[in-house]
This record gives structure tokens, C-alpha cells and sequence, in this order.
């Protein structure tokens, strides 16, 4: 069976935090939003549908309890949670922190403006954040 291994762009695009029971946690490089990727450690998963039923289940698991602690622990006014693949066909989710006026608002992130690339320091603080996000969530454990 072959490895997991990020699909280029998505590695090109993300930094890695950590690995959570089934996916792999990315911080997506544009600094305009609270912008977080999950990838499903399963090699040649393209659409959800491709993940066994508990893995489907685990994936909206942590998707959403990450979510909540990002709105909850960040603030914001919307949470958006999104899979598309139109670009990168392997399956990816994008938990992403929307407040209104940023620089996409209302609209979807994508295609809006340029991206702006963390600096070392912000992209160390917003590692840091997300690992005591990711810390303190219960519940995150494969059932």
C-alpha cells in the first residue's frame, strides 16, 4: 500500500503543525485569515466518499472541533469549512475563520486579492496558537 504524502501544492501553499488522529493539520501561508488544512492520512483519497465510514466520520470530527476552537478562541463572525480539489484533487478540507470587512468578506478567500505570506515570527506565534488549540479539544480521539 502506498505512503501518505501531501500533494505538492498543498505542501507549497501550508506549513504542517501536527498530525491529529486522521489528518494531517496545515496552517495555509496567507496571513489575512485564520486559514487551517486537513488532509486525511489515506493515500489516493480523492472525495470523501473514498474514506471508510468511521474515517468520515473522524474527518468532520475534527474539522469541526477545530473549528470551534478557532471561532471560540480567535473570534470571528463565520466559520466557513469547505472541500473543493477543483485544483488539487487530493481530498483536503479548509477550515477557514472568516470576520466581516477582511479582505475577502463576504465572499469565498479564494481567487480574492494576493496572498500575504507569514513572516518567521507571526508564522511562529500562529504554530504555537493552534498547537494549544489543538491541546486542549476533547473528544478528538477516533471513537
Amino acid at each position: 500500500m502506498p505512503e501518505f504524502t501531501p500533494d505538492p501544492r498543498l505542501e507549497a501553499d501550508s506549513y504542517p503543525i501536527t498530525e491529529l488522529p486522521l489528518c494531517q493539520l496545515r496552517l495555509m501561508n496567507d496571513a489575512r485569515y485564520p486559514w487551517l488544512v486537513l488532509i486525511p492520512r489515506r493515500p489516493g483519497v480523492v472525495e470523501v466518499y473514498d474514506l471508510a465510514e468511521h474515517d468520515q466520520r473522524q474527518l468532520w470530527r475534527e474539522a469541526t472541533l477545530l473549528g470551534q476552537a478557532l471561532k471560540g478562541n480567535l473570534g470571528g463572525d463565520k466559520l466557513n469549512i469547505a472541500t473543493l480539489g477543483n485544483l488539487v484533487p487530493q481530498l483536503h478540507v479548509h477550515v477557514i475563520l472568516r470576520r466581516e470587512g477582511d479582505a475577502a468578506w463576504p465572499g469565498p478567500v479564494w481567487g480574492q486579492g494576493r496572498a500575504e505570506a507569514y513572516d518567521l515570527d507571526a508564522l511562529a506565534d500562529s504554530r504555537d496558537r493552534i498547537l494549544a488549540l489543538v491541546e486542549g479539544l476533547d473528544g478528538l480521539e477516533d471513537e
